[in-house]
C-alpha cells in the first residue's frame, strides 16, 4: 500500500492498533534549520533566496541556505563568492549559532514531552524510540511536526522504520521526493517492520552509512549501483573485498541496524575553534581569542560538573597545515585562567613570530568529574571558585556580556 502525502511517500503501519508493535525508531529533521529561525525573526525572508553564512571577501561559505536559493544550484560549504555568482541578488545574512542553540533546545523539549528515549545526533537531528507508546505511530508522527510548525513556526521532515538506519534515509527520501521547489518538503516516510530490504533496494548505494566517495567508485567499478546490489553479493566476497566495513554494507543494505537510542554520551574532551576571515599575525588579538575560547570551555566544563586535566590547541596556518600541540596539568582543572596560560605557551612554542594564522582552537581532555580538597591554605581559591559560580550564574541568565573578569 502506498500514497502520497506532503510530496513524499507515505508508508502507513498496517498493524491493528493493539498488535504487538516491532521496534520503532523516529527520525526527525530540521528543514534548513538555520535559515527556518531566520525567517521566524525576519519574515520578509520567506520565499527569497538568502543564504546564512560568511562575508564573500572574507573566505566566507554557505552554512545554510533558503530552499528559494536551493533552486538556482546554492548549496551548503560552498563558497559564498560562488554562490553570489550563482545568484547575484542572494541575500546573506551571518549566522546567529546562539539563537540556533536555543531553537534547537525549544525542539528537543518537545520531543523529551514526548519520550525520554531521545538521542540528539546534531543541532536539528534526533532519533526516538516510541515503541513503547500506546497510540498510532503515525498519527503520533504527525501531530509532532505539525506542533513544532505551529508552535515554534519550524519545518521538519520525519521517517520512521523499526531501526535508526533506515529511519534516517526514510527521512532524506521523503525530502527528495518532495514536489516543492521553492519551499520546505515537510517530508513524511514511514517504512513497516519487514519492509526494510524491499525499501532500500531502488536508492542509490552511496544514500547508504558507510558509502563515501571512495567506497562509491569502488562499488562502481564492481557495477554495484543501488543498494539492493550491495544486498546482493555475498557477505563473505563483500568483506574480502571491504573488509569488516565489508560485512557493515551487506547487515546495512539488508536493512539490518540494532543500536539502540543513546539519550546520554559520555563527554570525552570540550573545545571552541575560531576561523579568522583575515589570517591573524596579531599576537594581542590571538590571545584575545584564546581567552574567550578558555573562558567559554570552562564555563561548559562547570556547567556540567567537570573538569579537565589535558590542555589542547589546535592552529592552521595560512598554507591550511594544520597542528595540534598539548599539556597535562598536575591536577584537573575547570578554572579559564589555568586553561588560558596553558594554552597561550603551547601557542608560543609551535609558532614563529608573527607568523599568520587561519584557525586557532583551545580545549580540554581527560575529562572527569572535578576533585576539590579544602584545606587551611585553598581558602582563596574557594572563594574564587564560589565567586565564578556566581559569575555563571548570571552570565546564564543575562547572557555573556554582562559581567566578567576585569
Amino acid at each position: 500500500m502506498k500514497s502520497k502525502q506532503n510530496g513524499s511517500q507515505f508508508f502507513p503501519f498496517l498493524l491493528p492498533y493493539n498488535s504487538p508493535m516491532p521496534r520503532v525508531i523516529l527520525h526527525l529533521d530540521l528543514d534548513a534549520f538555520f535559515c527556518s529561525v531566520e525567517e521566524v525573526q525576519n519574515p520578509s525572508l520567506r520565499g527569497k533566496p538568502f543564504a546564512v553564512g560568511g562575508k564573500p571577501d572574507e573566505r566566507g561559505v554557505v552554512a545554510s541556505c533558503s530552499y528559494a536559493a536551493r533552486a538556482l544550484g546554492i548549496r551548503s560549504a560552498m563558497p559564498m563568492s560562488r554562490a553570489l555568482r550563482l545568484c547575484r541578488g542572494l541575500i546573506i545574512v551571518p549566522g546567529r549559532h546562539r539563537l540556533y542553540s536555543e531553537y534547537s533546545e525549544k525542539v528537543m523539549e518537545k520531543l523529551r514531552d514526548l519520550t525520554p528515549l531521545v538521542e540528539q545526533i546534531s543541532i536539528d537531528e534526533a532519533f526516538l524510540d516510541i515503541s513503547d507508546i500506546q497510540a498510532d505511530k503515525t498519527r503520533l508522527a504527525l501531530d509532532l511536526q505539525r506542533v513544532i510548525q505551529t508552535e515554534l513556526n519550524l519545518p521538519s521532515s520525519v521517517g520512521i522504520a523499526s531501526n535508526k538506519l533506515v529511519a534516517k534515509i526514510a527521512t532524506e527520501v521523503g525530502k527528495k521526493s518532495s514536489k516543492k521547489k521553492n519551499e520546505p518538503p515537510f517530508g513524511f516516510t514511514v517504512v513497516p517492520a519487514g519492509d526494510e530490504s524491499k525499501f532500500l533496494a531502488p536508492l542509490p548505494a552511496d544514500m547508504l552509512w558507510g558509502v563515501g566517495p571512495k567506497t562509491n567508485a569502488r562499488l562502481t567499478e564492481l557495477g554495484i549501483h543501488t543498494i539492493g546490489d550491495i544486498a546482493r553479493w555475498p557477505e563473505k566476497e563483500l568483506v574480502n573485498l571491504f573488509g569488516e566495513n565489508g560485512r557493515d554494507l551487506w547487515r546495512h543494505a539488508n536493512g539490518m541496524d540494532d543500536r539502540p537510542i543513546v539519550t546520554e554520551y559520555e563527554t570525552k574532551s570540550v573545545s571552541q575553534e575560531t576561523t579568522f576571515n583575515v589570517d591573524v599575525r596579531d599576537e594581542k588579538t590571538l590571545e584575545k581569542t584564546m581567552r574567550e575560547q578558555a573562558r567559554d570551555v570552562a564555563r561548559q566544563l562547570r556547567k556540567n560538573d567537570l573538569a579537565g586535566k589535558t590542555v589542547k590547541v589546535k592552529l592552521r596556518w595560512s598554507d591550511f597545515t594544520t597542528i595540534t600541540r598539548q599539556t597535562t596539568l598536575p591536577t584537573s582543572t575547570d578554572n579559564e585562567d589555568e586553561i588560558f596560560h596553558a594554552a597561550v605557551k603551547l601557542m608560543k612554542s609551535a609558532r614563529k613570530p608573527n607568523q599568520p594564522v587561519r584557525l586557532i582552537g583551545v580545549g580540554v581532555s581527560g575529562i572527569g568529574a572535578p576533585v576539590r580538597q579544602l584545606s587551611l591554605w585553598d581558602v582563596g581559591s574557594e572563594k574564587s571558585r564560589k565567586l565564578q559560580e556566581v559569575v555563571d550564574a548570571l552570565q546564564e541568565k543575562y547572557g555573556k556580556g554582562v559581567i566578567r573578569k576585569g
